[in-house]
């Protein structure tokens, strides 16, 4: 076998090795009235919080106002306070 074919064979196993992996990710955006932050799943939220849950290709239209606060740890943001 050639160092070429050897080569591209490598590369399509190798990216075929890390497929299932980045299928196992699931992030999202959740936001709570106009504020928004990227989870990196789909977590269960008490329903007194009223969080939505997008996809992580959700965008706003240009005459909606939302605000991004991102943080760390699971939880969620209520009244500037990160609820956890």
């Amino acid at each position: 076998m050639r160092l070429l074919d050897k080569a591209t064979l490598g590369a399509v196993l190798g990216a075929g090795a890390l497929a299932p992996s980045t299928a196992s990710v699931s992030a999202a955006i959740a936001c709570r009235g106009n504020v928004c932050w990227h989870t990196q799943g789909r977590y269960e939220y008490p329903r007194e919080a009223r969080i939505v849950i997008r996809p992580d290709d959700w965008r706003w239209r240009r005459h909606e106002r939302y605000v991004w606060r991102e943080h760390e740890s699971r939880g969620y943001w209520r009244g500037g306070r990160w609820i956890e």
